[in-house]
């Protein structure tokens, strides 16, 4: 078949470190254009706004955003109208809604919608995935903490509201929880720091059980300095399960059972392709559902301001 003819809107660090060499290693694409108001991409045509991009390039088959969350839902539905498969970064959207009606649009036009959760695609989740579906889990326990100035340094939009702050990075925790437990959880309490600066969360703890009162917690924080956390404990009648490593590491009882070299955007694009051949989608809300969640039931703590 044809390479698809992809087309990327939002030239900025994800883009550069990700998206580019995903795409670069994929037969199944061909990148044409991108647009942006302040990147380019080398070798493509560019343009400052996906509007003018679209009409300059009616060949493109699909595009790829890139742009904060608070952006990603006029900039999508423009894709769709033109008639585009359109991958959605993470998270997909400002509010659930917003990506339902994307949902909804998609469909309508027999268009495929991928909300892509790149951290399912660890090299080591399946793995924890399959070993908790032949044991009984007891707790689980989520560790998510990082150094913002580090993965996120003059951001400004992931401070303002509808950014996700802390979210932002611990919606990748939840996308994997969410993947490799039998059972969906719900949120029954959560706490939230928000500096008084800012309009979005620095750390939260959540606790979540399920229709079997499994307990469930989680430890988010953009503070940790030094080795970064990306773990998810689960104590289990078959041993201790740690997946490390934000899902590339899988050790059981201290004994590494699975490790692999990262591979999770050239994953994402691959499912892109799978599912615009098949003529479907791949939206899973059940993420972004726990940050809502999270929101409205977080009691809210005010802490000392941050500066980058």
């Amino acid at each position: 078949m044809p390479p698809i003819q992809i087309a990327l809107v939002g030239v900025g660090k994800i883009v550069r470190d990700q998206h580019l060499p995903a795409i670069a290693k994929n037969g199944d694409y061909r990148l044409i254009a991108a647009a942006s108001r302040h990147g380019t991409v080398d070798g493509v045509d560019n343009f400052k706004s996906i509007e003018a991009m679209l009409e300059a390039v009616p060949a493109i088959d699909a595009v790829s955003l890139c742009m904060p969350p608070q952006y990603r839902y006029e900039a999508a539905r423009t894709a769709l109208e033109a008639g585009k498969h359109v991958f959605l970064e993470k998270p997909p959207g400002a509010t659930l809604s917003e990506v339902a009606d994307l949902e909804s649009l998609a469909a309508s036009k027999g268009l495929s919608l991928f909300a892509s959760w790149h951290s399912r695609y660890a090299p080591a989740v399946e793995a924890a995935k399959s070993f908790l579906a032949a044991t009984t889990i007891r707790d689980v326990k989520i560790v998510w903490k990082e150094d913002v100035r580090q993965w996120h340094p003059n951001q400004e939009w992931i401070w303002a509201a509808g950014g996700l702050g802390i979210f932002d990075p611990g919606i990748n925790a939840l996308s994997i929880v969410t993947h490799i437990l039998p059972r969906p959880l719900f949120i029954t309490a959560a706490a939230l720091e928000f500096p008084e600066n800012r309009d979005a969360p620095i750390a939260a703890t959540i606790a979540f059980t399920d229709a079997d009162k499994l307990a469930v917690s989680a430890e988010f924080d953009w503070r940790q300095t030094g080795k970064q956390s990306w773990d998810i404990v689960a104590q289990t009648d078959a041993g201790e399960m740690v997946l490390s490593e934000g899902g590339a590491k899988l050790s059981i009882d201290g004994k590494i059972a699975h490790e692999e070299p990262e591979q999770e955007y050239p994953m994402l694009y691959k499912r892109f392709a799978e599912i615009i051949r098949a003529k479907t989608s791949d939206v899973d809300l059940a993420p972004l559902r726990h940050v809502a969640d999270a929101f409205m039931l977080g009691r809210r703590k005010f802490v000392e301001a941050f500066h980058d």
